[in-house]
């Protein structure tokens, strides 16, 4: 008997751990799994296992658990159909990621970065881009040749790590010039004379020297703008920045309002449509200048003297037309025409003399008419003769008479 009752105890004693080993996994959230597997990190679009301190103070056995994962994704906004038409530009962004800038703010730059690209008008025939990594040492990320639509160049952006040392802004500008803003590596040669511009984004004060290095890639016809956020130095941004240093020098306080910018870059690079509904006087058409407008007129009209307003050609009267004979102005242009007894010729502008035939017109009235006037005459006539005769025989018999 003693064999069979250590056997039940046995078999009861192991049911029971089995029931309070899974009750102690229920009581920690955890489902009863042979291994630890930790929940994702999302860093970009790559994901990284971290460990999970502070979550199970005393586990209940060396095994590994795998807890339901927990979903962080990189919020990126969606492209908009804002995109400027301005002329195309060489853009680079150089992008301070030093030590002093944590995970979560590097990834508000990459919004940033991944913002102004929805605004830009991107390709290869219009705005290049092209992004500068530094910290102590630099990276470029990709050049201006690499990418020319924004779906694949915001998945390069969400790949960028950061590099997480020094501060080494001038050696950033230096490689920028030597590496990204190079025929090599997809800039438009000078004589294209597209516009090369350089944004810098930093948050602290630059360990060397970059007032020498950014006054060379100013005079290069580099136009630089410098984003400073939190602990950036002022009179550092000044330095590299170019003139006039109000339209090129940008605060914000932290990663978090950066975003706030792309509005204010977007006017900056795009420029403002002066021929915008609403931004402009013209009667007719609106043509755009680099800080204002000018208005133009519709072909057969003519711009008045303030410059907005317009009024139709007459190309007649200002006798500009090579008409032979009559201009006639319409709405657009004008008509030659030719006088009585002339055709206009195939060039319809000269003219030549018709040919007129003489057509005999009868009178259905004039014969009766005329047979009773010859009528009447004849007898008029008759009656003369009559006379005539009677008045000579009578000076005969008078002659003789005499005689």
């Amino acid at each position: 008997m003693e064999p069979l009752w250590s056997g039940a105890l046995l078999c009861t004693f192991g049911f029971l751990l089995v029931g309070v080993h899974g009750t102690h996994y229920r009581m920690y959230g955890y489902p009863i799994h042979n291994s630890y597997i930790y929940p994702p990190l999302v860093h970009g679009s790559a994901v990284l296992p971290i460990p999970r301190p502070g979550i199970l103070a005393s586990p209940p056995h060396t095994g590994n658990v795998r807890p339901k994962p927990e979903t962080k994704t990189l919020q990126v906004n969606q492209p908009t159909d804002n995109a400027c038409k301005s002329r195309p530009k060489d853009l680079v962004f150089i992008i301070d990621s030093s030590r002093s800038v944590r995970p979560q703010e590097f990834e508000k730059v990459k919004i940033f970065l991944s913002d102004m690209v929805d605004t830009l008008d991107i390709g290869e025939r219009a705005t290049r881009v092209a992004v500068v990594n530094y910290a102590s040492t630099v990276k470029t990320e990709f050049f201006l040749k690499t990418y020319f639509n924004k779906a694949a160049m915001k998945k390069a952006i969400s790949f960028i790590n950061p590099l997480s040392t020094g501060t080494m802004t001038g050696l950033a500008i230096q490689t920028a010039l030597d590496e990204a803003f190079t025929v090599e590596s997809g800039a438009r040669p000078a004589t294209f004379k597209i516009a090369k511009v350089a944004i810098i984004v930093t948050d602290g004060r630059p360990q060397d020297r970059v007032q020498d290095v950014a006054a060379k890639a100013r005079a290069s016809g580099i136009e630089i703008y410098a984003v400073g956020v939190d602990r950036a130095d002022i009179q550092s941004l000044k330095l590299m920045a170019s003139a006039p240093l109000d339209d090129h020098v940008f605060y914000v306080e932290t990663y978090g309002v950066i975003e706030k910018l792309t509005s204010m870059f977007k006017e900056s690079l795009c420029g403002v449509d002066f021929c915008a509904p609403g931004r402009h006087d013209c009667e007719h058409i609106c043509t755009a200048t680099a800080t204002s407008y000018q208005c133009k007129c519709r072909d057969g009209y003519m711009l008045n003297p303030d410059k907005k307003t317009c009024s139709r050609i007459d190309v007649c009267a200002l006798g500009r037309h090579d008409c032979e004979h009559i201009c006639v102005a319409t709405a657009t242009s004008y008509q030659c025409k030719c006088r009585d007894g002339y055709s206009l010729n195939p060039d319809k502008k000269t003219c030549s003399q018709e040919a007129r035939s003489a057509v005999q017109i009868e009178d259905p009235c004039k014969c009766e008419s005329l047979v009773a006037f010859q009528g009447q005459v004849n007898t008029y006539i008759e009656s003369l003769t009559t006379k005539l005769d009677e008045l000579t025989r009578k000076l005969q018999v008078y002659e003789g008479k005499r005689n």
